[in-house]
């Protein structure tokens, strides 16, 4: 460093833009690598329909589409609590077909649990509502005085563990 500039080839990341006005993709002055800014991201829980929830541009504003993506993610929050207490592998069946099998579910419930959690980082508050609530209809519904189940009977999946 010399006199407060760096060389060798970095100079200061003078390849970022600082002018706002210079270029289309620049936003409050800083560049955002080409890539089109359409809102400021929440960091804190807000209220309200104006919230992108796992897809660019959706809902984006429509009250229509903002309760569809409600919807499902409280879907999907019923269906990660039903899949961590299922029995569909009947016991003494055949063990490779039964590790198959556990091993779909698994997927399945992973791939939703990380779908309902990309879906909470929106910040929107209707969405963390709904994700509680479809994880208690959930756990609700599959608790042993909905369902003619023993207690000692083992679930196809363990727990999910926080």
């Amino acid at each position: 460093m010399d006199g407060g500039h760096m060389h060798g080839g970095m100079d200061g990341m003078d390849g970022m833009t600082h002018n706002s006005s210079s270029s289309p993709s620049s936003t409050n002055g800083t560049m955002m690598m080409g890539h089109k800014m359409h809102g400021m991201m929440h960091m804190t829980f807000y209220w309200g329909k104006d919230a992108l929830i796992l897809f660019n541009d959706w809902p984006a504003g429509d009250t229509g589409m903002y309760v569809l993506a409600l919807i499902i993610v409280f879907v999907m929050s019923v269906l990660i609590e039903l899949l961590s207490r299922t029995r569909l592998i009947k016991p003494g069946s055949n063990p490779v077909t039964a590790g198959l099998v556990q091993t779909l579910l698994h997927v399945l419930r992973v791939g939703l649990a990380y779908l309902v959690m990309l879906a909470l980082m929106s910040f929107n508050g209707g969405v963390f509502l709904v994700a509680v609530l479809g994880h208690a209809l959930g756990f609700l519904l599959s608790s042993s005085a909905f369902r003619k189940q023993n207690h000692d009977e083992p679930y196809d999946l363990p727990p999910i563990s926080c």
